[in-house]
Parts: C-alpha cells; structure tokens; sequence
C-alpha cells in the first residue's frame, strides 16, 4: 500500500475503551500499540491494543478524512460498525 492508508479501531480486553486511528501501515503501527512503543499514549495508558476494525483506502487522504469523520461519531455508531465487520470482538491483528 505505496499510497494509501488505513482507519483502525483498538480496544482493550473488556471492550470498554476505543481509540480510532490512522496509518500507512496498519501491521506496523498495530504492533507498536501491541508493543506499547509509547507507554504514556492514550493507548498505552489504558491498554487498547485489541484490533477490532479496520478500513483501506487507495489514497492516505481519504484515510484522514474518514477517521476525523468517525471520531466525531457516537460510541453507538463505532461499535455498530465494528459489529457489523467483527461481531465477537476478536482481534483481527492476525488477519491483516
């Protein structure tokens, strides 16, 4: 993926957190989470490292604008989406 990038959902065990995301390279920057490169991160501080949805696109813009789309979203909007792709809550890392 030269050009394009991805939107990401992370969560941690229970399900209770969810952070939305943006990459270039969605294996790489899941493992970092996974990682905790960045300890002092929203991620790391409370533990969402749990992949739950993702989404490609051709072009990195368009990565950027959906995921200032979905930040502004309702929790109940995020997790319809992700039901609708990944209804158990698995960690799809495995997957990309």
């Amino acid at each position: 993926m030269k050009y394009g990038g991805c939107i990401y959902i992370l969560s941690n065990f229970t399900n209770t957190v969810l952070y939305i995301g943006v990459t270039s390279d969605l294996y790489a920057r899941v493992s970092e989470h996974k990682e905790k490169k960045y300890p002092d991160s929203f991620t790391g501080k409370y533990n969402c490292n749990k992949l739950v949805y993702y989404e490609s696109f051709s072009r990195f813009e368009e990565a950027i604008a959906r995921e200032k789309q979905m930040k502004k979203w309702k929790r109940e909007w995020k997790e319809k989406l992700i039901n609708e792709m990944n209804p158990q809550w698995l960690d799809l890392f495995d997957k990309i």
